[in-house]
């Protein structure tokens, strides 16, 4: 074998057929998590996130395969980018694969079908294990179809036992680089999106007693993010940030593993979150860095407001469609809407771009007891807009709307007269906002009361309703529909 190499490498120095170089690495290097120097997440509102983490390798000079651990298991391949921080072109990555064929029992015996593995089953007699040789011949269902000697037989009761772990089977997902590397020791920076992560906001607004003669109270409000980690992965002192927005994905996010949280994982943190603009969206970082850990559900205050005003209304809709026929009585007891304003702004003690979420609304009973009144969905919400919360509908406020009178101008055109009889119930006075959605071209004719034109389509009453007592409002609209 020496004469062999040391021809070859004459034949080289004469100017014949240079050395081939081999196919494969040279080297091969595994990188886990104790390896980080940092990580960055920043979590989006649809499910998915953004990891970048920098580790030390020690990668020698040459080509090695790297087998980078600790990754999400729902990595998005085709995102991964990975790059040197060292100055020049001291890295060349060849390829790039993702290896998720995970070890387990059924993946083990799969690997081994039309192969001989050993048996071993305990002789209480003897005490003492029993060796038998078995081929695999199927595995469906994590039932094994073996060969036992001359004998085909399933489920036999055994110890299983293996020569080896196939090569491309690995105990936890991996991203894996083919490189070229000039420099032994580097730092790498690893960026991918992952499904599994996932947060939203959740507030909770308490309330006091209104002011005396008006609809308007004084509340606290503390919002909080909720952060889902569904990686498998736990990413520990990461810097954290929250985009809030619509973010445009051309691959729809997936949706088939369900959440699962661990229900003493949750973490009330009283810290509050920078908020930034950012493109078309708002960003929100964390002001320290936070452990995500596998299957946690954790909860991270986001803001606090104090002494806010928030507005009581009283809201009873009609519909489109009672004016384009003859109806009489439309409705009988109809409930009210309960809503609650609140105006975004500085001047209200807010004035914080809020994400989209769930506002639970509680307020104090006269034992001092806080009781839950209701909750609502708001979407994303800039500084400087009204939040209408909707607390569900007023027991002791009730309406009647019917029609008095229709009458058919034309072929286009239609007249319709109404009585809204609205009863409150309440031993003190209320107001209550009646809305009236209408189409086609229309013109309020006479009313009891003044009307507002809130668009196009919608005109507005205020009637103010004494208590345990009634107020009606009659009014006649025409409408041209063609």
């Amino acid at each position: 074998m020496s004469r062999f190499l040391v021809v070859i490498g004459l034949l080289g120095a004469c100017g014949g057929t240079p050395p081939l170089k081999t196919a494969g690495p040279s080297l091969s290097r595994i990188s886990r998590s104790d390896a980080r120097k940092t990580v960055a997440i920043t979590v989006y509102n649809d499910g998915f996130g953004l990891v970048r983490e920098v580790r030390d390798v020690d990668l020698g000079v040459g080509r090695v395969s790297l087998e980078f651990r600790d990754v999400s298991s729902r990595v998005e391949p085709n995102t991964v980018h990975v790059r040197s921080l060292a100055k020049g072109h001291t890295l060349s990555v060849l390829e790039q694969n993702y290896r998720y064929d995970l070890l387990s029992p059924e993946k083990l015996l799969q690997k081994y079908e039309g192969k001989t593995i050993k048996l071993y089953r305990w002789n209480k007699e003897t005490g003492k294990d029993e060796e038998y040789d078995a081929e695999v011949l199927s595995v469906n269902d994590n039932q094994p179809v073996l060969k036992v000697g001359n004998e085909v037989t399933y489920g036999f009761p055994a110890r299983y036992a293996f020569p080896e772990v196939p090569k491309n089977l690995i105990a936890e997902p991996s991203l894996v680089w083919l490189l070229d590397s000039e420099e032994p020791k580097q730092s790498l920076e690893v960026t991918y999106l992952t499904q599994g992560f996932g947060w939203s906001a959740d507030y909770i607004l308490t309330v006091g007693d209104e002011a005396q003669g008006t609809a308007v109270s004084s509340a606290d409000l503390v919002g909080w993010v909720t952060l889902q980690n569904n990686t498998s992965t736990t990413y520990e002192n990461a810097q954290l940030k929250l985009v809030a927005g619509n973010v445009q994905r051309i691959v729809p996010p997936d949706t088939t593993t369900a959440y699962m949280f661990t229900d003493d994982a949750a973490e009330r943190e009283q810290k509050q979150f920078k908020e930034e603009s950012f493109f078309e969206y708002h960003l929100y970082t964390l002001d320290r860095p936070t452990s995500l850990l596998s299957n946690e559900q954790k909860q991270v205050t986001l803001l606090e407001g104090h002494g806010i005003q928030v507005r009581r209304e009283l809201i009873f809709y009609g519909a489109s469609y009672y004016y384009r026929g003859s109806y009489g009585q439309v409705v009988s007891n109809q409930k009210v809407g309960v809503y609650l304003e609140i105006k975004n702004d500085e001047q209200n003690h807010l004035g914080m771009p809020l994400p989209k979420g769930t506002v639970r609304v509680y307020k104090a009973d006269k034992t001092g007891a806080s009781q839950f009144i209701g909750e609502d969905a708001i979407d994303h919400t800039p500084r400087d807009e009204k939040l209408r919360i909707k607390m569900g509908e007023s027991f002791d406020v009730v309406g009647d709307r019917k029609q008095t009178d229709f009458k058919s101008i034309s072929s286009c055109v239609d007249e319709t007269s109404w009585e809204i009889s609205l009863r409150n119930h309440k031993d003190t006075a209320d107001e209550i906002l009646v809305y009236e959605p209408i189409e086609g071209d229309w013109q309020v004719l006479s009313s009891s009361l003044p009307y507002d034109k809130k668009d196009a389509h919608t005109f507005t009453f205020l009637a103010k309703v004494p208590g345990r007592g009634e107020t009606k409002i009659t009014y006649r609209v025409r409408v041209k529909w063609c």
